[in-house]
């Protein structure tokens, strides 16, 4: 008989590159709504947390931290007044 903390092991196991693909599409997505928002050309404060947030979601994509990535991009959402 499995033990339920192995049948849940294995469970996230199975489920590691599905939720990995899911933070990496999310935190391009997001990547991509700051590069738009920079576009716009904000007023200076708002250009200079959008830049910084840009710069962060770049960093934490290429070291495969989604999660902190996914901070960076509500932080631009803060920035330009929408909600996360």
């Amino acid at each position: 008989m499995l033990r339920p903390a192995l049948v849940v092991a294995a469970l996230l196991i199975a489920s590691g590159p599905a939720l990995a693909a899911d933070d990496l599409a999310s935190c391009t997505k997001g990547i991509t709504f700051i590069k738009a928002e920079i576009a716009k050309n904000p007023p200076a404060p708002v250009l200079t947390r959008l830049k910084k947030a840009l710069k962060d979601a770049n960093r934490e994509l290429g070291e495969g931290e989604f999660d902190e990535c996914m901070d960076a991009v509500r932080d631009a959402e803060k920035a330009t007044g929408r909600k996360s």
